[in-house]
């Protein structure tokens, strides 16, 4: 395999710099990072070629499969991730060859329950990666056999594998996302702070997220640390 960086399809599809295995806050869900962690490493023998991880919005599905790719980069392999609700109007001979990258990542499965091409076609992919020893990490909101896929014969493969559920977390965990990430934009965040923006602003982790982007821009302006005042001010809460 040549090696370096995760390959990059030609669409405009990239990998958040920020996607890491170390970015990522477990709370309840440490079982489940460490089985991706070594599902994606090189170093670890894997026994089965499949993980396949569903949670609802905002658990992390994403981030995990994007944290796959450059940990696995890292290591000198080929990755490649694909969200599927971006890409199935491209059609499904893009999973043409997939088989011959270390880790291939397909992120929003559920864009493509129902599609006979697309469910057919990755069928396929998964009897060529384990005839190759490749490895598969599969995103979606719903476990296999609840998402309705229509080929029966996919649902049972995709069963097959590792199959773990993502917890969402709870506000002491959403709290610690927040100064986790804040800390590693070199802000302080505090537990007063955190608990304000948590209150005040969006729950959603998305809308978490965009708020610190904006505070965080707004400190290094301002060079101001983040207090309940600036917060306020800077939100308009």
């Amino acid at each position: 395999m040549s090696a370096g960086q995760p390959v990059q399809l030609p669409l405009g599809i990239k990998l958040r710099d920020e996607a890491t295995f170390a970015s990522y806050y477990p709370g309840p869900n440490a079982t489940v990072l460490a089985a991706t962690q070594a599902f994606a490493s090189l170093q670890t023998p894997a026994s089965e070629c499949c993980l396949f991880l569903w949670g609802t919005e905002g658990t992390g599905r994403t981030h995990l499969l994007q944290a796959a790719c450059h940990a696995l980069a890292d290591e000198g392999g080929l990755a490649m991730y694909l969200p599927l609700d971006e890409l199935v109007d491209e059609g499904p001979l893009l999973l043409e060859g997939m088989e011959s990258v270390d880790l291939l990542c397909l992120d929003k499965l559920e864009a493509i329950v129902g599609r006979a091409d697309w469910e057919e076609a990755l069928f396929h992919l998964y009897n060529r990666l384990r005839e190759q020893g490749g490895r598969l990490l599969l995103a979606a909101t719903a476990a296999p056999k609840a998402l309705g896929l229509k080929l029966a014969d996919l649902e049972s493969r995709l069963g097959w594998g590792l199959v773990f559920q993502l917890q969402p977390l709870d506000d002491e965990g959403k709290q610690e996302v927040l100064k986790l990430r804040a800390a590693q934009r070199g802000l302080q965040l505090g537990d007063d702070v955190a608990r304000y923006i948590l209150s005040r602003g969006a729950r959603g982790m998305g809308e978490l997220f965009a708020a610190l982007e904006t505070l965080d821009q707004a400190s290094l302006r301002d060079q101001h640390r983040l207090t309940i005042p600036f917060v306020k001010r800077e939100m308009g809460w």
